[in-house]
């Protein structure tokens, strides 16, 4: 029986490590940015976006529309005015149908709305005396500006297309975030791998060489403070292995749920350094310039603040508003009447405003939208030399990293080394196990301080890329994918 548990335990074993998921940097970064629930968000941002220009596109085309009323009954008491002016109450017991057909169109270049209506009426009235009547406009047009001296389809022409621009550069560097983040996730996993897996051997070496100990106390080849170390050492060893093994499940759960990945059994590889290649301030700050969103950011802010200038400017003083109308109608008993001797209806109004005395109020909405103005251009400027700044210090701060990480992993290759040679040394009990301790400890913090190394410095690169929305590997813009499902 113990025999068949034990072999279904190691069948189960077997099992899991069939469906352990190997992953190196790139392969996941890549599953981040199709499964992860940061690019979900993104994903569905962008596209609001994009529907949201779509939507402002179309309103600059012409809208065909149908109201219609099928029917409006009343039957009640209602107030009128008569043909003498005067308010009476009577008795209405009466049906409308109403229908209208409107082609409106936006006029950008003047700020103004055109519109053609064709609209058809019929009342039918109930009681003693029952009647129909009818009304027809076979076409009437009309035209409204609501200010001569603010067109706002002229600023949202210029400010919507940057709108649109600056959201799909947001998209890009929010791919980028996915890929730091995912670059971060990776090395934090890592280096639980790496912590586990040095216990484990640290914990293996302190067994065998616990067992030495023992033997040579034995003989009075080493004193007993000695071995009290050596079973201490073990005992902390035990304690490393188990306290790891909870930081590795944790760290291993955060990157399979971040990936979506079936299991939490994940294999990582470290990642080979990167193909030399130089990266100047002038491309970096060029590339920036022309690649990221604040660019576009800073020139829709700023045309927003002239705007707002225009629009104080534009009815802040003299109001003017047109309003005007030309069509034909008829109305008739009889419906085959209406299409005959049709009677013209035309108007034409311009209303408007002139303050006269505002104790100041007019001058003052002009200052504050000057100041407004003057404002979000310093802030502007101190953003975009701050911008510069964190690229210039950034791309410094990465060729550091490029350098420390060469002397780190020659460390790292000596601190093994020595560690080797200490641990044959102590067998031949040539050296005190507090030398033995002391060179595994510096080996161990060599191991973990370059793949610190390594992480910064690939952490440093995607934030390069992040900074320029630019692939210097490959010497390319990064472009996002056609996400937009019609």
């Amino acid at each position: 029986m113990k025999k068949c548990i034990l072999l279904l335990f190691l069948c189960s074993n077997l099992f899991v490590l069939g469906q352990s998921k190997k992953l190196t940097l790139s392969e996941a970064i890549e599953m981040a940015k199709k499964n992860s629930p940061e690019y979900q968000a993104v994903l569905n941002q962008s596209q609001a976006s994009y529907w949201r220009y779509r939507t402002y596109m179309a309103e600059f085309l012409p809208q065909f529309r149908l109201i219609a009323t099928v029917p409006d009954y009343s039957n009640s008491i209602q107030r009128i005015t008569n043909d003498e002016g005067q308010d009476i109450f009577v008795n209405q017991n009466q049906s409308r149908i109403d229908g209208q057909l409107a082609i409106t169109q936006q006029v950008p270049f003047t700020g103004g709305d055109f519109s053609l209506i064709s609209r058809l009426q019929r009342v039918d009235r109930y009681g003693d005396i029952e009647s129909s009547n009818y009304s027809l406009t076979p076409f009437s047009i009309n035209y409204y500006q609501n200010s001569l001296f603010f067109n706002p389809y002229k600023w949202d022409r210029q400010i919507e297309p940057l709108k649109f621009e600056e959201s799909k550069r947001e998209f890009i560097e929010r791919m980028e975030d996915i890929s730091l983040s995912s670059c971060q996730r990776y090395f934090s996993l890592l280096t639980a791998q790496m912590r586990l897996r040095n216990s484990q051997n640290n914990l293996a070496t302190q067994d065998t060489l616990l067992q030495i100990a023992k033997g040579r106390f034995e003989i009075g080849k080493i004193a007993e403070n000695e071995l009290l170390q050596m079973e201490l050492g073990h005992l902390n060893s035990q304690n490393e292995v188990t306290t790891n093994t909870i930081s590795l499940k944790r760290t291993s759960q955060n990157l399979a749920r971040y990936l979506e990945l079936e299991t939490e059994d994940i294999e990582l590889f470290i990642p080979e350094k990167l193909v030399d290649f130089e990266v100047s301030v002038e491309t970096a700050l060029d590339e920036a310039t022309t690649n990221r969103k604040s660019v576009i950011e800073f020139r829709r802010r700023r045309l927003e603040a002239e705007r707002n200038l225009a629009q104080i400017k534009g009815t802040n003083r003299l109001e003017i508003n047109v309003n005007a109308n030309f069509g034909l109608n008829k109305r008739a008993d009889e419906y085959d009447d209406l299409f005959q001797d049709f009677d013209r209806q035309q108007n034409v109004s311009v209303s408007l405003g002139i303050p006269i005395f505002d104790w100041g109020v007019s001058k003052s909405k002009r200052k504050m939208g000057e100041a407004d103005l003057g404002l979000v251009e310093t802030n502007i400027e101190q953003e975009q030399q701050a911008f510069e700044q964190e690229i210039y210090l950034h791309i410094l701060n990465w060729s550091s990293k490029r350098d420390f990480l060469a002397t780190s992993e020659k460390a790292k290759e000596i601190a093994i080394k020595r560690y080797q040679i200490t641990k044959e040394r102590y067998i031949l009990g040539k050296i005190t196990i507090t030398d033995l301790n002391l060179a595994q400890q510096e080996k161990d913090k060599a191991e973990l301080e370059y793949l610190n190394s390594l992480q910064n410095f690939w952490t440093d690169y995607y934030t390069l890329r992040k900074l320029t929305l630019y692939d210097f590997i490959n010497n390319k813009k990064i472009e996002a994918e056609n996400i937009i499902i019609d």
